[in-house]
C-alpha cells in the first residue's frame, strides 16, 4: 500500500510534465518593444542563439533575416523566391529550420528569406523582419504608449474591449482595410489601403490615386522613399484627415508617389506606423480584423 508521501511523489511525477508544458507554452506573453527611427523592434531567440532584434512589418510577405546569420543558426537552404518592394523586386534565398522563441511562445515558419542586398551591409541593430507569417501565427497586440507587444494564441483570444473593429481582407498575405482620406477644401475619398506597420509615415499614396484626386497639385516638397528594389521619388505633404471607421487621425503626413505605387493594383496606397501608433492596435488575422483603441 502506498503511503501519503509516495502518493504525493507519484502525483508530482504525473503533474510535472503538464506543469512544465503550461510554463513553457503560455497562451499569451508580453514583451518590450522599441520604436527606433519609425521601426517597431522586438527581441527573440532563434534555435537558442543569442537574442536577436527583428522589425515588425505587416507589409512584408515573409519573415527575413540577415544573410550572415544562416550559418550560425544552422539553417538549411530550401529554395528561392522573388520579393517585391516599393521600387522593384529582388531574388532571395530561402532557408528552413528556424524556430523563434518569444518568451516561451514559439514561431516556426516554413521558410525565412535572406536578401542578397543585405549581405554587404552591417546589421545596424536589426537582424531581420517579422512578416506576414508571424502575424498569421499569433494575435499581435501593440501598445506604442506602453512600448509593449503582447502575443496571444489565436484559439484562446477573446476580445471584450470597446475598440473600433475594422474588417480586413488579404491579398498575397497583405492586410487591406477601407479608410477615408480628406484634403482641405475637398470632398472625402473612400478607398482601400494596405496596412503596413513597417512604413514609418502615416500614408504613402500611389500615383494613379494622386492623379485621380488632385493630390500632387496641393503638395510641393519633393523627397524620396527607399525600400526593396531601390528608391522612388515622392512629393511630401499633408492631408486634412484620415478616418479609420469612427476614428480620425487629424492632419496626417503623406508621401505622394511621383510614379508607381507602394501598394497593389486597385489600392490607393498604404497606411503606415505614423498613423497606427496613435492607437493600441490588435492584429487578429485569424478573424480577419484589426482593432484600434485610442490612446
Amino acid at each position: 500500500m502506498r503511503g501519503p508521501l509516495s502518493i504525493l511523489v507519484l502525483a508530482s511525477a504525473l503533474l510535472g510534465p503538464a506543469l512544465a508544458s503550461a510554463q513553457t507554452n503560455p497562451s499569451s506573453v508580453t514583451l518590450p518593444v522599441e520604436i527606433r527611427r519609425g521601426s517597431l523592434l522586438v527581441k527573440t531567440r532563434i534555435n537558442g542563439f543569442e537574442p536577436l532584434t527583428f522589425k515588425l512589418d505587416t507589409g512584408f510577405g515573409i519573415t527575413t533575416l540577415h544573410p550572415s546569420l544562416t550559418e550560425p543558426l544552422k539553417l538549411q537552404r530550401v529554395g528561392r523566391l522573388t520579393i517585391v518592394g516599393i521600387a522593384g523586386r529582388e531574388q532571395a534565398g530561402t532557408f528552413g529550420g528556424a524556430v523563434f522563441d518569444f518568451g516561451g511562445m514559439k514561431f516556426s515558419p516554413r521558410r525565412v528569406a535572406a536578401l542578397p542586398s543585405e549581405a554587404n551591409r552591417p546589421r545596424r541593430g536589426r537582424d531581420g523582419i517579422l512578416g506576414a507569417d508571424f502575424f498569421e501565427r499569433f494575435v499581435v497586440e501593440l501598445d506604442p504608449k506602453a512600448k509593449t507587444l503582447k502575443l496571444h494564441e489565436p484559439s484562446s483570444f477573446n476580445y471584450t474591449g470597446k475598440g473600433e473593429i475594422l474588417p480586413l481582407e488579404f491579398r498575397s498575405d497583405t492586410p487591406i482595410a477601407e479608410a477615408t482620406v480628406t484634403l482641405a477644401g475637398r470632398a472625402p475619398v473612400r478607398a482601400k489601403f494596405e496596412i503596413d506597420c513597417g512604413c514609418d509615415d502615416c500614408l504613402c499614396l500611389g500615383r494613379a490615386f494622386c492623379d485621380a484626386n488632385g493630390l500632387l497639385d496641393a503638395n510641393g516638397k519633393d523627397g524620396r522613399r527607399v525600400g526593396v528594389g531601390g528608391g522612388t521619388g515622392v512629393r511630401e505633404g499633408q492631408l486634412a484627415s484620415l478616418q479609420l471607421g469612427k476614428l480620425t487621425v487629424v492632419k496626417p503626413s503623406a508621401n505622394f508617389f511621383l510614379e508607381g505605387s507602394p501598394a497593389g493594383a486597385g489600392l490607393a496606397g498604404h497606411i503606415g506606423l505614423g498613423a497606427l501608433q496613435k492607437f493600441r492596435v490588435i492584429f487578429d488575422y485569424s478573424r480577419k480584423r484589426m482593432i484600434l483603441e485610442p490612446l
